[in-house]
């Protein structure tokens, strides 16, 4: 079995980039990272590709480990287990493909696209006076205003739906927005 002691001596070792003892901590550890691994993928596939994905970053990173009192096993078990959420997400994204996985430092500024509660509390306002404003014109003009502006509707659809000239309905549309903006303004 081996101690605490000897497998902070084989990280030291493989930070030198020691074959040997690269094989020794392989050797020493692997069955208990592959079992983080698999808990967290419950595929033993997977699990395997995450274990080979531990030991390269082990290889490249082990000089990042620093003992000061801590465990290796530790330290190991927490490489194994970032690797395995990272492709437990990979595979759970929606069109992400299972050996993809997202670093993320890259990845600092995630924002919530969702109003915040002070946003949506201003906009309900400012629904709720357009609303106030457009009940006061007649229902007809109303209607077209909402047509074009809120339901995209083109000028002609409205001017044929209404049975009106063209420019009858662009004359609507332009003084109804004008009485729109001084009630607003109020």
């Amino acid at each position: 079995m081996t101690t605490r002691a000897d497998i902070e001596k084989l990280i030291a070792r493989v930070a030198l980039k020691d074959r040997a003892a690269f094989s020794a901590l392989y050797n020493a550890t692997s069955a208990k990272l592959f079992g983080v691994c698999l808990r967290v993928l419950k595929n033993r596939a997977e699990a395997e590709d995450a274990l080979q994905e531990t030991f390269v970053r082990i290889w490249d990173k082990a000089d990042y480990f620093a003992a000061n009192g801590y465990s290796p096993m530790t330290w190991l078990i927490t490489v194994a287990r970032h690797i395995a959420i990272d492709k437990l997400r990979a595979r759970n994204s929606a069109g992400a493909s299972p050996d993809m996985t997202v670093d993320i430092d890259e990845h600092r500024d995630i924002r919530d696209n969702d109003p915040s509660p002070e946003d949506a509390a201003v906009s309900a306002a400012e629904r709720s006076q357009i609303e106030t404003c457009l009940a006061e014109l007649e229902q007809v003009r109303a209607d077209a205003v909402r047509g074009a502006y809120l339901n995209g509707e083109t000028y002609q659809h409205l001017a044929d739906f209404h049975g009106v000239p063209l420019n009858t309905m662009r004359t609507w549309l332009r003084r109804s927005l004008m009485k729109l903006k001084e009630c607003l303004s109020r």
